[in-house]
């Protein structure tokens, strides 16, 4: 799967689904540009442990355990469980780590973000949901939200946003960060943590995605005010910190399970703070370890084209894996079982650059940003 970052992506890294850039820039070497400073390397660490943590969910729930399984042993199940316990974590992490990289962007003119950040993550939303709404009509088979009507796409485009609406939440984030800039942070940070309780409560309709909407708000909320905070944290991170936090988001994991809270009002976003707390610092730490971290950042600075592209290439996969799969005896299935998730995962990933690089090649980088006059932006 990492082998295939090669030479051309890694020259399309500016093409990223954090909140640094959305202008797509094919330049003739990997130098960084003169007066543009170096992304931190735990955070593009954790973003490629997210994406890989956003796909192999995918993978779980929406083919996986939709496998007719006849072996006699739950592993299933275990898959099926695993994922949950990374819930809290996966899309928390990814908004606290787009908040970070959009405090210098949130900065800008009105007319610079509009463009740059809300009109280039609409434009990207607008264009893949019409791909996915194609491509998905091809494998019905796959449990996941789909338009099936021009009215469902509509209200995809507007109130309820697909499977894509990271991006959605995105410009609408920016939105939020840039028109309340002037207000004072604990009016914003308040509501929205009221917001998220509220949502994860279930004391609010949230038909589709709009349940991520309003609880990750916070998140790229905190990301965004609390860098220097967030920058510190890391700085210091700690073996024994990592002890402490990995054993808090443990205990916090088993007394929601225990109890039955997750919908109890506050418990979610809370043991999703103690999960980012606990992603920051393996981040950080991990970011010390550079055979690991450095394909996973390489990783984190192309998570567009993985994000973007995956459901279309895992409902393909679907329709030409359920069958077979599903018809295989026991003993072969016994063989496959427990590995099939991260075989899928990563054929899945790798697909996913290859389509990407292939769209490249073709120069269709128009689907990967807003079309615009060439201009090398500062990260965010």
């Amino acid at each position: 799967m990492i082998q295939l970052l090669s030479r051309t992506e890694s020259r399309t890294a500016d093409v990223e689904s954090d909140a640094t850039r959305v202008r797509f820039r094919h330049r003739a070497g990997t130098t960084p540009a003169v007066g543009r400073p170096q992304r931190a390397e735990w955070a593009d660490a954790a973003k490629g442990v997210c994406i890989i943590l956003v796909v192999l969910w995918h993978v779980v729930v929406k083919d996986y355990l939709q496998i007719d399984w006849h072996i006699g042993v739950p592993v299933p199940g275990f898959w099926g469980t695993l994922g949950e316990q990374f819930l809290p974590l996966r899309m928390p992490l990814f908004f606290t780590i787009s908040g970070v990289f959009a405090a210098n962007a949130a900065q800008r003119q009105w007319r610079v973000v509009a463009r740059g950040r809300i009109a280039g993550f609409l434009y990207l939303y607008a264009v893949w949901l019409l791909i996915h709404t194609v491509v998905l009509a091809a494998a019905p088979q796959l449990p996941t939200d789909r338009a099936t009507s021009a009215l469902g796409l509509l209200e995809q485009l507007t109130i309820t946003p697909s499977n894509l609406w990271y991006l959605y939440a995105l410009a609408l984030y920016f939105t939020i960060a840039k028109a309340t800039r002037r207000v004072p942070r604990a009016l914003i940070l308040v509501p929205a943590a009221a917001l998220s309780a509220v949502a994860a409560a279930g004391l609010l309709d949230t038909p589709g995605n709009r349940a991520g909407l309003y609880q990750n708000l916070v998140f790229f909320l905190a990301g965004l005010y609390l860098r220097p905070q967030i920058q510190q944290w890391v700085a210091t991170a700690s073996r024994r910190r990592l002890l402490l936090t990995s054993g808090a988001y443990v205990v916090a994991l088993a007394a929601m399970a225990v109890t039955g809270a997750q919908q109890w009002f506050g418990v979610w976003p809370l043991v999703s703070v103690v999960a980012v707390i606990f992603g920051i610092t393996a981040a950080a730490r991990l970011s010390r370890w550079s055979a690991l971290s450095t394909p996973l950042a390489r990783l984190g600075r192309i998570t567009l084209p993985i994000y973007v592209i995956h459901m279309p290439v895992l409902a393909l996969l679907h329709r030409l894996l359920l069958v077979p799969v599903s018809g295989l005896g026991g003993s072969a299935q016994n063989l496959i079982v427990l590995g099939y998730p991260i075989l899928l995962t990563a054929l899945v990933i790798g697909l996913s650059l290859a389509v990407h690089r292939g769209l490249l090649a073709v120069r269709a980088g128009w689907l990967f940003a807003l079309p615009g006059p060439r201009r090398v932006e500062a990260t965010g």
